[in-house]
C-alpha cells in the first residue's frame, strides 16, 4: 500500500515507519524536520510539511491508500488545545484529500478501567499526561461522528516502552474499549509490537469505524 505517515520521527511513528517498510509498503513520511528521519529505503519518501495546515496536508497525502497519524506534541505549554486543535486539523486535511482510510494513534486515557469510569478520570492517572489524554478522548468523540471516512482509532496499552524488555515479539492480545491486562495485572506493550498491531490492522481491516487497543 501507499501509506502517508504523519509524525514518523516520534517514538510511535518511528516504530510504525520501520514496521511498514519491513512489510513492503511504500511510505511517505510527513514531518516538520526531515533531518530527523535518518534511515534510507527505496520505498521511503520524506516530505516536509505542517500537518496542522489542512490544505497543505491534503496536498501531501492525496493519492495515498491511507493516512496513519501518530502526532505527539507533549512538550508544549497547552497540551489540551495543541493536541485537539492539531488533531482536528489533520482530520480536516485528510477529508480534503479524498483519502478514505484514516488510522489515528490516540491515548490510553479514554479506556474504561471500570464500568463507566475512564482511566484518565482516576486519581492514579499521572497529572503531567492528563490534559493530553483528555484531548485525545475528546478527539475520539469527534472521530466517532465521522461517517465519510473509514477511520480506526487505536488506544495503546497503559505502559509503553521502547523494546528494552520485550522488543518485537509479534504477539499481542486485542481489546476494544477496556485495557488488556496480563496475569500480573499489567497493560503493557513495546513500541515495536504496537507497530505490529497497527500494521496488522492496516492489512486486515478488522476495526473499521471502531476503536481498539492491544497489549500482551
Amino acid at each position: 500500500m501507499n501509506i502517508a505517515l504523519i509524525g514518523a520521527s516520534g517514538f510511535v511513528g518511528s516504530n510504525l515507519l520501520t514496521e511498514a517498510l519491513s512489510r513492503g509498503h511504500h511510505v511517505t513520511a510527513i514531518v516538520r524536520n526531515p533531518e530527523k528521519i535518518t534511515i534510507t529505503h527505496p520505498n521511503l519518501t520524506v516530505k516536509k510539511g505542517d500537518a496542522t495546515n489542512p490544505s497543505e496536508l491534503a496536498a501531501l497525502v492525496s493519492g495515498h491508500d491511507l493516512v496513519l497519524s501518530a502526532i505527539n506534541d507533549r512538550q508544549v505549554p497547552n497540551q489540551y488545545d495543541t493536541y485537539l486543535n492539531g488533531s482536528r486539523a489533520v482530520l480536516e486535511g485528510v477529508k480534503k484529500s479524498g483519502v478514505k482510510r484514516f488510522i489515528v494513534i490516540g491515548g490510553a486515557g479514554s479506556l474504561e478501567i471500570a464500568p463507566g469510569v475512564q482511566l484518565v478520570d482516576t486519581p492514579q492517572f499521572p497529572e503531567e499526561y492528563k490534559r493530553e489524554a483528555q484531548a485525545a478522548r475528546d478527539f475520539l468523540n469527534v472521530v466517532r461522528k465521522e461517517d465519510g471516512l473509514d477511520w480506526t482509532f487505536f488506544s495503546p496499552a497503559i505502559l509503553m516502552h521502547q523494546g528494552i524488555k520485550d522488543g518485537r515479539t509479534g504477539k499481542y492480545r486485542l481489546g476494544t474499549d477496556q485495557p488488556v491486562f496480563n496475569e500480573q495485572g499489567e497493560s503493557r506493550l513495546s513500541g515495536e509490537d504496537l507497530a505490529v498491531a497497527i500494521l496488522d490492522e492496516v492489512d486486515n481491516k478488522k476495526f473499521i469505524r471502531k476503536r481498539f487497543t492491544a497489549a500482551y
